[in-house]
């Protein structure tokens, strides 16, 4: 994303905990990189953010060092993170006590959409202010949507993805129940990919080749949507609606994780399945 933003001439000012990441975005033209998330804050007038969990969304934003303590008032922060609405109204009545707009600004995409600028940003918060981070989300992404005010965009990111989750499980079950039949999961892929039913998906179309091949190498991690299949059990919790088999959903990433394939892509939820099956899906 900073490459893109790079090749476009916006001038970057950059932190990442990661020091190879460092280094190598400051070798793009136009790059500073800088020593914490405070001093991007202190020469920016619009931050984006991008971070792993709740926690770490809110040391970055309010922890010593962090975005509020370097910022000035009038900055825009946006967080394309996946983390609980909860998390991002206290991070907006934080922020908005120092000056500082916060949009939510979740993500549909991963690495690969990443890379090609193709990013879809759910925008969550004050409609007034996309205008100014628009031709940003334009670099980045291919498009975005303003889906209303603060937290919202992070609500309907889990809805995205708990249904991504619970998508994940049900194809590995038909699979497993597939080469269990002594159906050819190969010719199974092409009736569902050529045939125009239901069953038809863009995961399916994304990952059923790569997992019959014993490809899963991660683009988005297993134990990523561990955290955003929790997250959206939260949200359901929290609006009295029983989701049965989003629970399962979130019992079967537990296994994956528990089991050693938190760091693969989350397509390897299917080997929780291949265990209770006693053999693997794929031919590798």
């Amino acid at each position: 994303m900073v490459t893109n933003l790079a090749k476009a001439s916006v001038p970057l000012v950059v932190f990442d905990t990661n020091p190879a990441a460092s280094a190598a975005l400051g070798q793009l033209p136009g790059v500073a990189v800088v020593a914490s998330p405070a001093d991007v804050a202190s020469q920016a007038t619009v931050v984006f953010t991008c971070l792993p969990n709740d926690a770490i969304v809110r040391e970055v934003y309010l922890g010593a060092g962090g975005i509020a303590a370097g910022a000035r008032a009038g900055l825009v922060t946006c967080d394309c993170s996946t983390v609980s609405p909860e998390s991002t109204l206290a991070l907006h009545r934080a922020l908005a006590a120092k000056g500082i707009t916060h949009l939510d600004t979740p993500m549909l995409g991963s690495q690969p959409q990443a890379v090609s600028g193709e990013i879809f940003f759910i925008v969550g918060g004050d409609a007034a202010k996309l205008e100014t981070i628009a031709p940003y989300l334009s670099i980045m992404g291919k498009l975005h949507m303003h889906v209303g005010p603060p937290a919202t965009g992070n609500r309907v990111k889990l809805l995205h993805n708990g249904l991504a989750a619970v998508v994940s499980v049900a194809v590995a079950e038909a699979l497993a129940v597939c080469v269990q039949s002594g159906v050819d999961p190969y010719v199974f892929y092409d009736v569902v990919m050529n045939g125009g039913g239901m069953a038809y998906g863009r995961y399916f179309d994304r990952r059923v080749k790569r997992m019959l091949d014993g490809d899963f190498s991660p683009t988005f991690a297993v134990e990523l949507m561990r955290k955003d299949a929790g997250l959206a059990l939260d949200q359901a919790r929290a609006a009295n609606v029983p989701t049965p088999m989003l629970e399962e959903t979130k019992r079967t990433y537990d296994a994956a994780v528990e089991g050693g394939w938190g760091r693969e892509d989350f397509s390897a939820v299917t080997h929780v399945i291949e265990q209770r099956i006693g053999r693997k899906v794929s031919r590798k």
